[in-house]
This record gives C-alpha cells, structure tokens and sequence, in this order.
C-alpha cells in the first residue's frame, strides 16, 4: 500500500488531490456535537496542501436516499474544516455538477475544497457496478490522484471508497495508515493477556466479531444492550431489558466455546434498571435501581452495568496487556447510566496496556463523558470499519488501496 509520505516524496505541487475523508460527524441541526472525525483527517489534508497540492475533500453525513436532502449537507463540516486548520475552505454545492466544476476549478496550489455530500448522488452506493462506475468516472475527472483517509468507510463497497481509486494513482493517508497499524497489533502482533470489551445494543451486530475473538482472546467482557441475550441464554429473568431471542441459541454456543477454548467471559454481577427509557433530551432523573443480574423485575430493563460490576470489569483490565474496547456499557448519554461506560474508559486510562477505543459509540462516549483523548493508544475513527477488520473481513477500500 503506497503512502501519502512516498506520494509527497513524487511531488504534489499543482495537481488536484481527491482525499476521501469522513467526515460523518453527528449534528444538531447544524451544530457538530463531536468534530473528532474532522480533526482526524487534518495532519492528511495539512500535508498536501503545504505540499501545494489543490485538495479536494469529499466524504459522506448519514444516510440521505441517493438525493439533496438539506439536513445532511456537509456545510457544517467544511466550515469546521476550515476552523481547525485556520485557512478559507470552498465549499461546493454539488458532487459532480456544475459548483464542484467550477470550485475545483477555482483552486490554486495549497487550497482546499469540499464537496457536498456524496451520497446525494446514487451512484455513490449503488450496488450495481456500472452504475457506482459511472459516479466514480465523473469523480475522476475532478482530481489528477486520489488519497484514501476515510477510515470509517473502508468496509463499504462505494464509487469513492471503491471504485475511485482505481482509476487514480493513489496512496493511503496518515489516518489510514495508523488505523490500519493499530488494527495489526490486534491481530497479528498481540501482546497478551488481551482483553476485548465489548457493548452497544445489538448481539447480532457482534456475533461475527466475537466468533473470531473465541479464538483470539484471553478475556471477553460484556456489557451493553447486548449483554442481556447472553444472560437470558444463561437461563436468567431479563425482564422487559432489550433481548434478541433468536439469538439465543447462537449465544448459548459462544458462552460453551469460550469455556472449552480457555476464554474468560465476563458477564454483569448487578445492572442498574428502571421502568421506562431515560429521556435524553431533558435528561431528567429516572430513578434507577440495582439488582442482581439474574433477577431483574418483569416490568423493569436493564440500563447499565451495576456498582460491582464495574468494579469487576475494572479488575478484568488491569492486568491487560493488550485491550480493545467496542461499545458502551450502558446508555451513558443519561447521567444515570454513564458509569459502567466511565469506569471501563477509566479502566483503560488506568491499565499499562496498549488500549484501543474502537470507533463509533465508545469513540463518542470519551469525548462526551470528558476523558483525555490523547491518553488512550489509539481511538478508532470507524468502529464499523474495525469490527470487519477483526473478523477477518477484505474491507472494500483497503484493498482498492493496494498496489
């Protein structure tokens, strides 16, 4: 995989640079809540532009139907995009069209351009090849080469991940370099004990993960919305918590594999409960309560890891050598349910070992509950994207990156 250092190496200055980024940061209107993807592209888009490249940043925000939808345009980002680097962005009012013509156009050596939104145009994540081919060839004919930054969407099959740097030169920058470095001492080179913690709502966005993790890993902790399809497997009352049932079987398979295997599952001794979801507009108080894991009241759900069991997962980590770490623990956007969250984030800042935030919600949960970013190893841009690495998965725009 060429980097952006041997790129540079050739020269840039002058020739349009097309760098896909992420920058799907999450808003409030059009208030950036958490700018951590932005400020994630920014040693990438420095470089070239120092360089003299003209640097043309387009990515995607969310999940528009292949049309212009106000409500997921990247204004916000390119105008934070140009805060942080302290330089005048242009920003294009299309993809393709006539303004992002016009605006690559207008670029002199070391300026910087973002393009709306991607995925405004269908072509973007058609699964038809020719016509996600057809996009790519009209983003081709904004750029002279073509560097890969977006880790988050490494794992998808789109014109601009995908099919775009094939018909460019290319090269993968810093971020995806690190990422990709990171992603290796995970699976190639780990140094152990190694210790996953894993939550968020879903088993079955983390069934595959945890398959190859049965054979991987020392010690599996579990918490989130998750953890209650692997403790009703275990035969316990999880009241009206969220369950996945026909994940059952399934789940009750890893918890057998994992004690033939030597791998230590940990499961919540106490969660904390209530009678209805927190509200988290207004995060007024919800009066939670604590109990056992194994009986929690039929009109109850469960909402975060309990007292003691944060103090077990915190002893679970300490001893780590290697950790990662996908998925709250709890819905830590409520201040009655941030704590599992906080003391495994604690944990990791506490532990010697090499910690790896894995994107996604984890990654939004150190900013938003106030930790020191810098004092993690590694903070994942794409909790997706690392989820597919570790179970073994050719991610899409990786492999487009190769030589």
């Amino acid at each position: 995989m060429k980097t952006i250092d041997e790129l540079l190496a050739e020269g840039v200055a002058g020739k349009r640079v097309f760098v896909r980024a992420d920058l799907n940061v999450p808003l409030d209107g059009t208030t950036i809540t958490d700018d951590g993807r932005i400020r994630a592209v920014l040693p990438t888009v420095k470089a070239l532009a120092e360089a003299g490249a003209r640097v043309v940043v387009a990515s995607h925000l969310g999940r528009p139907k292949g049309a212009p939808d106000p409500a997921f345009s990247l204004a916000p980002a390119a105008a934070r995009l140009g805060e942080l680097l302290g330089a005048d962005v242009a920003f294009a009012t299309d993809t393709v069209g006539e303004s992002a013509a016009s605006t690559v156009a207008g670029l002199t050596d070391g300026r910087i351009a973002v393009l709306e939104n991607l995925r405004f145009n269908a072509g973007e994540t058609s699964k038809d090849d020719a016509e996600r081919g057809a996009f790519a060839d009209q983003l081709a004919r904004l750029a002279d080469l073509y560097v890969g930054d977006g880790f988050g969407a490494v794992h998808r099959k789109h014109a601009s991940v995908f099919d775009l740097p094939a018909r460019l030169p290319h090269a993968a920058g810093y971020l995806i370099a690190t990422e990709v470095a990171v992603l290796k001492k995970l699976t190639e080179e780990v140094e152990r004990p190694y210790v996953v913690a894993l939550g968020g709502s879903k088993v079955s966005d983390k069934l595959a993960v945890i398959d190859q993790l049965l054979g991987k890993a020392d010690r599996l902790l579990v918490g989130g919305g998750m953890v209650f399809t692997f403790l009703k497997a275990k035969g316990y009352e999880v009241g009206a918590s969220l369950l996945q049932e026909d994940q059952i079987p399934v789940v009750q398979e890893y918890i057998e594999r994992a004690e033939k295997n030597g791998v230590e599952l940990v499961l919540p001794v106490d969660v904390l409960t209530a009678t209805g979801f927190p509200d988290l507009k207004t995060k007024a108080p919800s009066n939670p309560n604590t109990v056992a894991a194994d009986a929690i009241p039929a009109d109850q759900l469960g909402l975060d890891i309990g007292p003691e069991s944060r103090k077990l997962y915190a002893s679970k980590l300490a001893d780590a050598a290697t950790v990662f770490w996908n998925g709250p623990m709890g819905v830590f956007e409520h201040p009655d349910y941030a704590e599992g969250t906080k003391a495994v984030a604690q944990a990791l800042l506490d532990s010697p070992a090499f910690t790896v935030v894995g994107g996604g919600d984890s990654a939004a949960a150190v900013r938003i509950l106030g930790f020191d970013e810098t004092a993690f190893g590694h903070i994942s841009t794409g909790g997706g994207a690392s989820l597919e690495y570790l179970e073994g998965k050719t991610l899409p725009g990786l492999a487009a990156l190769e030589d």
